[in-house]
């Protein structure tokens, strides 16, 4: 009888290598994610006498207050935290080995974008409250502009001031600036 040879190439070694990162990721991610129910973090919404947790979502026609913290810190946070993971994949991308000399090229023309969203959210938040608004958060995606602002209303002379800051800081379609308040 013949006995059945087993040949392990490269190949195999390389898809159980990889097989082995997966099952780490997942694992990694796994242990270190947050336990959604008890994010204190997140908005309560009162009505009539019950608590219903709706996670990090505020409803417009009821009224809701942070358990813990301030709006704008939080947004901010979040923020950061999005920028520097979209950063960190850039890198990667960027350092990989095995990547073409277009695929760089595109890379770092991302990284670029990303840096120049990152400086116009600045410059736009700082222009806003030197205007005189208490606080407010932009968030820039290279085609639309959003702008929360911490305000006890706002008239549309306030309104035309902030858009005209936005446009003048970005490329952004005017039908694509969204101003939202936050009380």
């Amino acid at each position: 009888m013949k006995k059945p040879s087993i040949i392990i190439g490269k190949k195999q070694i390389i898809m159980t290598c990889l097989t082995l990162m997966l099952a780490v990721a997942v694992y990694i991610n796994y242990a270190t994610s947050p336990d959604i129910m008890s994010d204190t973090d997140a908005f309560t919404i009162q009505d009539k006498n019950e608590n219903i947790r709706y996670g990090e979502t505020e409803f417009v026609n009821a009224e809701a207050t942070p358990v813990s913290g301030d709006y704008f810190s939080q947004a901010r946070l979040d923020k950061l935290k999005d920028r520097d993971q979209a950063v960190q994949t850039l890198q990667t991308m960027i350092g990989g080995g095995d990547v073409t000399e277009n695929e760089a090229i595109v890379n770092a023309l991302d990284a670029v974008q990303v840096s120049k969203l990152i400086e116009s959210e600045g410059t736009i938040e700082s222009l806003v409250k030197a205007q005189g608004f208490q606080d407010c958060v932009a968030y820039l995606d290279g085609e639309n502009a959003k702008l929360v602002v911490k305000t006890e209303g706002l008239d549309q002379a306030q309104a035309a001031a902030i858009k005209e800051i936005i446009l003048g800081e970005t490329s952004v379609p005017a039908e694509n600036i969204r101003i939202f308040e936050v009380k």
